[in-house]
C-alpha cells in the first residue's frame, strides 16, 4: 500500500511543484525590489527568507503520514490494506454488496436433513458419495456434509478427475461414475426433475438445498442450514443509518436469500446468481454513478470483488478471493467494513487538513518573508524563516499522528 499513490498525494505533489514556481518567482522579484530600494545584501537576504520559508518540506509529509498512519491503524484493527487508493475510494461509497454465505453467515454449515431417491441407494450412500465428491471442495457446503460423513463414520471412496461447476457446484468420478454435487438451478438449467414443493418446503426455512447426480440423473438431496453472524444485522442498521444501501448477492436459493435478508433486515437482495452475475450487478450499479464496495470470500466472488470499486475479502475466505481484494478484513467480522468507512473518512479528513496547512501557510509566509511588512518594521530573517518551516512540519506530523479508526 505504502508504494502507490492515491489522488490525493498525486495533488499533493503537482501543489508542490507549483509552490516551487511560484517561491522562485517571488524571491526573485523580491530580490530585484530590494536590490532597487536598498543594497544587494538585504536584497540576497529577503530572496534567502523567501526560499527557506517556501520549501515544501509539510506539504511533502502531508499525505505520506497520513496514509501511513492509516495502513497501521487498520493493521492493529484488522483491516489489511492493499491499495491505499481503495481508502480515498471509501469515501464515497454509497452501494455494499455482500455475498452471504461466509460473509453475512458464518459459513458452518449444519446438515438438517438428507436422503435418497433411488432404491439402488440408501440415505447415507448418497451422503457418503456426496462427501467424496466434496473433498476436494473449499465451499462451506462441503464442510458441513464432510462433517456429517464424519459424524455417521460413512466410508468415503477416492474421486478422480474433479472439477468445479462455477456458481452451481462439483462434478467428478466415484467408483467409476460420473457424478455431481450441484443446486438446484443446474438442475433447472439442464431439465434434470427435481421435487419443487419439497425444494420449496426445504429452503423456505432458510436451508442450502444440493443434489447428487450420478450420470446426470437426480439421486439424493442435501439440505443443510447456517446462521446468521451475530454482528451482521447490527452492521446492516448503522450502513442504513448512514444512507448506505446494503445489498445481498448470493449463488443460494431465492428462498434461502429471503429468510436471511428478512433477518438481517436487507430489502434489497439477489439470489440463484453465477459469479458473471454478481460483476454484472455491480457494474450496472456503477453505470448509475454509485461508488460500489464489494465483500466476498469465495473464489465465485473474485471477479466482482475486482469489478467493485472496493473489493473486500473475509481473511478466512479462499486464496483467489484474497488475492483480488483491496481491502482484508482479518478478524472475518462484518462489523469492520464500517470500521473501514469511518477510517476511510477520518484518513481523507485528515489529508484535506495537512494539505491546507502545508500550502495554506505560504499565502501568509511567503509574502512575510518577502518583506511587505516591513514599513511597520516587522522583518523575518533566514533563521526565523527556517523556525517557520520547521514548525510548519512538526504541526503537519503532529495532526496525522492524531488520527484515529474511529468516530
Amino acid at each position: 500500500a505504502q508504494r502507490e499513490k492515491s489522488h490525493i498525494e498525486t495533488l499533493s505533489d503537482k501543489v508542490a511543484k507549483w509552490l516551487f514556481y511560484v517561491a522562485v518567482f517571488v524571491g526573485v522579484i523580491s530580490f530585484a525590489v530590494w536590490l532597487v530600494i536598498t543594497d544587494l545584501s538585504l536584497a540576497v537576504e529577503r530572496m534567502v527568507t523567501v526560499f527557506i520559508i517556501a520549501c515544501p518540506h509539510a506539504l511533502g509529509l502531508a499525505v505520506p503520514l497520513v496514509t501511513a498512519k492509516s495502513t497501521s491503524l487498520g493493521a492493529q484493527n484488522g483491516l489489511l490494506v492493499k491499495k491505499r487508493q481503495s481508502l480515498e475510494a471509501a469515501q464515497k461509497v454509497d452501494i455494499v454488496m455482500m455475498d452471504k454465505t461466509g460473509t453475512l453467515t458464518e459459513g458452518d454449515f449444519t446438515v438438517n436433513a438428507f436422503y435418497s431417491y433411488s432404491d439402488n441407494y440408501s440415505d447415507e450412500e448418497v451422503l457418503s458419495l456426496m462427501a467424496a465428491l466434496e473433498k476436494a471442495s473449499t465451499h462451506p457446503l462441503a464442510a458441513g456434509i464432510l462433517d456429517k460423513a464424519a459424524e455417521l463414520e460413512l466410508p468415503i471412496s477416492d474421486t478422480f478427475n474433479v472439477n468445479n461447476i462455477p456458481g452451481q457446484g462439483i462434478g467428478g468420478q466415484v467408483n467409476g461414475k460420473d457424478m455431481k454435487v450441484v443446486s438446484a438451478s443446474y438442475l433447472r438449467n439442464n431439465s434434470i426433475s427435481l421435487n419443487e414443493d419439497e425444494y420449496i418446503v426445504l429452503s423456505s426455512i432458510g436451508n442450502s438445498v444440493s443434489y447428487l447426480l450420478i450420470e446426470e440423473k437426480n439421486i439424493g438431496i442435501v439440505a443443510q442450514g447456517d446462521q446468521i453472524k451475530p454482528a451482521a444485522k447490527e452492521m446492516i442498521t448503522k450502513l442504513l443509518s448512514q444512507r448506505i444501501t446494503p445489498i445481498m448477492l448470493t449463488g443460494d436459493n431465492h428462498q434461502s436469500a429471503k429468510v436471511a435478508a428478512d433477518q438481517l433486515g436487507m430489502s434489497e437482495y439477489h439470489s440463484e446468481l453465477f459469479p458473471q452475475d454478481k460483476e454484472r450487478i455491480i457494474k450496472q450499479y456503477q453505470d448509475k454513478g454509485h461508488t460500489v464496495m464489494m465483500v466476498g470470500d469465495g473464489v465465485n466472488d473474485a471477479p466482482s470483488l475486482t469489478r467493485a470499486d472496493i473489493g473486500v475479502a473475509i481473511g478466512a475466505g479462499t486464496d483467489v478471493a484474497v488475492e483480488s481484494a483491496d481491502i482484508i478484513l482479518v478478524k472475518s467480522d462484518p462489523a469492520d467494513i464500517l470500521h473501514i468507512l469511518t477510517l476511510a473518512k477520518n484518513t481523507g479528513r485528515k489529508m484535506r487538513q495537512n494539505l491546507w496547512w502545508g500550502a495554506g501557510y505560504n499565502i501568509i509566509a511567503i509574502p512575510l518573508a518577502a518583506g511587505i511588512l516591513a514599513p511597520i518594521g516587522i522583518l523575518l530573517s533566514p533563521a526565523v524563516g527556517a523556525i517557520l518551516m520547521s514548525l510548519s512540519t512538526i504541526i503537519v506530523a503532529v495532526n496525522a499522528m492524531t488520527l484515529k479508526h474511529h468516530t
